[in-house]
């Protein structure tokens, strides 16, 4: 399955810093910019997430609800990616740490960008 997210933004300049910073964490690399302002990023083996001015040139705001997750290949890569969210500025919407019942094997964090987007950092351990 590949991932496919975009992100809003009211300040391109400030987003595309702190994404620049924290995507590399999650093996995510810049594909291209927007010609109508904006970036798109994408992991080795797909998965693409873009940070861009809303199309409508409304008002970047945040979805209710809406959260965006990146998958990570262990507990610790959760924990430093996490971290270097909050380094460059995000706020913690949850300390990494397991979810749910331990049979699943599922860790997660949560924080939100400068624009107060959520997302989570996650690894579910291999089952079979």
């Amino acid at each position: 399955m590949q991932m496919y997210a975009t992100v809003g933004t009211n300040d391109l300049e400030r987003a595309v810093a702190f994404y620049d910073a924290l995507l590399p964490e999650a093996g995510m690399r810049t594909l291209f910019d927007h010609p109508k302002g904006g970036r798109f990023y994408r992991a080795k083996g797909g998965g693409l997430f873009g940070v861009l001015t809303p199309y409508d040139r409304q008002a970047a705001c945040v979805g209710n609800g809406m959260m965006h997750g990146f998958g990570l290949e262990s507990p610790g890569a959760v924990d430093a990616f996490h971290a270097k969210a909050l380094s460059l500025g995000a706020v913690n919407e949850g300390a990494p740490g397991p979810r749910g019942p331990e049979a699943w094997g599922a860790y997660f964090g949560y924080f939100r960008d400068l624009d107060g987007n959520k997302f989570a950092a996650y690894h579910f351990a291999a089952r079979d």
